[in-house]
């Protein structure tokens, strides 16, 4: 009863928390405004997909961009060079990512802790220096996508952003709905028992490296869709935009400072540090100097001595805890 109760809440906050999202932009007509929104969903959904393979899954990833990256490539390259729809090398470039992300994650979950995350890390490095190389994509000088009439098919809006916001909401939406699935599914609670302990999961009849390469293509899967909406967005792309570390970071820490394995987190994070970012770069010009990456730096220091779970955590503790002041009954 006490779970069901408390699933309803979840699902109750999360689509209030939803119908706000989609209200806003229509509710203020700033172009600067819709920018900040449209990022601000689409980092919310990238942290949603990479909470899975490390807030559920417990295995840390630094190398989420290579996913992203390949988004980018395979409907940039498509469009660039055979005018294909980017809905198709949106496609194709999620179960390219998903390919990769098996061949190269199966040997890594040999690797534990630590040494995990910097193979993850490692192996972005490696898919960024493979496309600076590459000659067919335009190696570092990046891709400049023809400018079309607006369209759906063609993934272009010239006129107004809120297209392009509704487009990003709704896959935030299906990367919500397939987290949430995820989690309270059978899967969902093997990912958990991984996470909490590799050798108890074993002990209980898990195969840890076969749900922990589930939940990585999922992730990759969900991830580089969003970098081929980004790419359709920026209409250019380049190896150190959509394959770096900065990119793999951000989505990190976002998921860390609104509350790993939540659905919220990501989402709060990300309400946090995209508006944070975009309008001391606005302001100040350039990349801001620094000053959104200073106060998101305090804050990431803050929450990890203070509130281990994030800005999640503290709004449970502060609102939803039972108090024990007082003390408790006797008897």
């Amino acid at each position: 009863m006490v779970a069901s109760k408390h699933l309803f809440k979840q699902k109750y906050i999360l689509g209030w928390i939803c119908i706000v999202i989609a209200i806003l932009p229509l509710a203020i007509h700033n172009i600067n405004f819709h920018h900040v929104m449209i990022l601000l969903v689409m980092y919310a959904a990238l942290g949603q997909a990479w909470n899975i393979i490390t807030g559920f899954t417990g295995q840390t990833s630094f190398g989420h961009a290579a996913f992203f990256g390949i988004g980018a490539y395979t409907s940039s390259v498509l469009f660039w060079r055979y005018m294909l729809s980017p809905w198709v090398g949106m496609l194709l470039g999620a179960v390219i990512a998903t390919t990769v992300a098996f061949l190269v994650s199966y040997p890594c979950f040999k690797l534990k802790g630590h040494y995990f995350a910097i193979a993850t890390l490692a192996i972005g490095e490696i898919i960024q220096q493979l496309f600076v190389s590459w000659e067919y994509v335009e190696g570092a000088t990046g891709i400049s996508l023809p400018v079309m009439g607006e369209g759906f098919l063609q993934l272009q809006f010239h006129r107004s952003k809120l297209p392009y916001f509704y487009i990003v909401y709704f896959l935030f939406i299906l990367v919500l709905v397939t987290a949430y699935l995820v989690e309270h599914s059978k899967m969902g609670y093997y990912l958990k028992a991984i996470r909490e302990s590799h050798e108890v999961s074993e002990a209980i009849g898990i195969n840890p490296t076969e749900y922990k390469v589930y939940a990585m293509l999922i992730s990759a899967f969900l991830t580089s869709i969003f970098g081929s909406f980004y790419a359709s967005y920026i209409l250019y792309i380049d190896p150190f935009m959509v394959f770096s570390l900065p990119l793999s970071m951000r989505i990190v820490l976002l998921t860390v400072l609104g509350g790993l394995g939540t659905l919220y987190g990501p989402i709060i994070g990300a309400a946090v540090l995209i508006p944070l970012s975009e309008y001391t770069r606005i302001f100040f010009g350039g990349t801001g100097k620094g000053i959104d990456l200073i106060i998101f730096g305090f804050l990431v220091v803050a929450v990890a001595c203070y509130q281990p779970k994030g800005i999640v955590g503290l709004f449970q503790k502060l609102f939803f805890e039972p108090s024990t002041a007082g003390g408790g009954k006797n008897g």
